[in-house]
């Protein structure tokens, strides 16, 4: 399911920093909201510092970032601590976020299938609306890609 050209769907959720987030914080803003599987995991750990490390030049194009997994507060508030990020992630341990924005896939660990989230992130305008949205993502590269979208926001 595409969400390119639609309304971001609502979300709402607790965020590090002891705050709950929602899409209604972002009314008449540009953000990116981007799902990864697990914190502390190498993958995951690159795109959020290629986020951190890029996040000031998202700042000037009045775009904010959000990450979300299916990690606790707990969890959440140890990556930021470690990887220094400046921006907030959201706990999202029901996957109602996950499933709004369909990014629950059947993936495959040595042999073993199970249900996960699929790398994915939505870069949504100040109207509320998805202008472009990433799937299957690959880390090396994807960061530079969303800020190169931005820029047409």
């Amino acid at each position: 399911m595409s969400l390119e050209g639609k309304k971001c769907p609502a979300f709402s959720g607790d965020a590090t920093g002891g705050t709950v987030l929602s899409n209604k914080d972002f009314e008449g803003k540009n953000f990116v909201i981007f799902f990864y599987p697990k914190d502390n995991t190498p993958g995951c750990t690159l795109e959020g510092q290629d986020f951190r490390d890029n996040h000031k030049k998202f700042l000037k194009l009045d775009t904010e970032i959000l990450g979300v997994s299916r990690d606790s507060i707990k969890s959440h508030e140890n990556f930021v601590s470690k990887q220094d990020f400046s921006f907030q992630l959201l706990s999202d341990p029901d996957e109602i976020m996950c499933k709004a924005f369909d990014v629950m896939r059947e993936k495959s660990m040595y042999g073993k299938k199970y249900i996960g989230v699929d790398r994915s992130t939505f870069l949504v305008n100040s109207k509320g609306v998805v202008t472009k949205e990433w799937r299957s993502v690959k880390v090396k590269g994807h960061v530079l890609e969303v800020l190169e979208a931005a820029k047409d926001l």
